[in-house]
């Protein structure tokens, strides 16, 4: 590959399914106060896509300025609940609480994806997904995060869709590599048409 792809992500999950999908990257962790950023620009009333961007821009920019000639990927996922915001869950009684909160609704998970190079915006793509959550009983969600603390603590909604988290939901309307944190698909093509992967 004659550019370098950086992935400014400690994802482990982003990386794996770029490693899956045979895609040559290195990882070089963008510093971002994430939870700052998202208080300012929900003052300014911001939706909840354009926090999400914003989010993996960021990333992107901060590792392109230190990386000339490199295209740089930023990614960022968030939560939208009928319009709010939820983050990664705090403690194991706060997944509790947005599991409860979710259950029986629908909610939105917003997968942005941004590509830098020499300190500009080239590629940019926002996944959504749509999924209605089944109204588990407070035992069962009690149980789940118990079982899954652990995992479930760095994820947005308290759930991973990959593991036991598949059994909280009754619909799911979308690819379900925006759920995973990355729309894949899309980056897939932008990369094969600048020829840094092959056809």
């Amino acid at each position: 590959m004659s550019i370098p792809l950086i992935l400014a992500s400690g994802s482990v999950i982003r990386a794996q399914l770029l490693e899956n999908a045979a895609v040559p990257f290195l990882v070089k962790v963008a510093r971002v106060d994430e939870e700052t950023i998202k208080h300012a620009l929900r003052a300014e009333q911001a939706k909840p896509r354009d926090i999400a961007d914003a989010l993996a821009e960021m990333k992107a920019r901060k590792i392109s300025d230190k990386t000339p000639g490199a295209m740089v990927l930023g990614c960022d996922q968030v939560l939208d609940f009928n319009g709010d915001l939820l983050s990664k869950p705090k403690s194991p009684e706060d997944a509790v609480q947005q599991l409860q909160a979710l259950r029986g609704n629908r909610h939105m998970l917003l997968s942005a994806a941004v590509i830098y190079q020499d300190g500009e915006p080239i590629w940019r793509h926002l996944g959504q997904v749509r999924l209605r959550m089944r109204d588990s009983s407070d035992a069962y969600l009690q149980g789940y995060v118990d079982r899954n603390w652990h995992s479930i603590q760095h994820a947005v909604g308290a759930y991973k869709l990959e593991e036991e988290g598949v059994r909280l939901f009754s619909n799911i309307d979308g690819d379900y590599f925006n759920v995973l944190g990355m729309p894949l698909l899309e980056l897939l093509n932008f990369l094969t048409l600048r020829g840094v992967i092959e056809q």
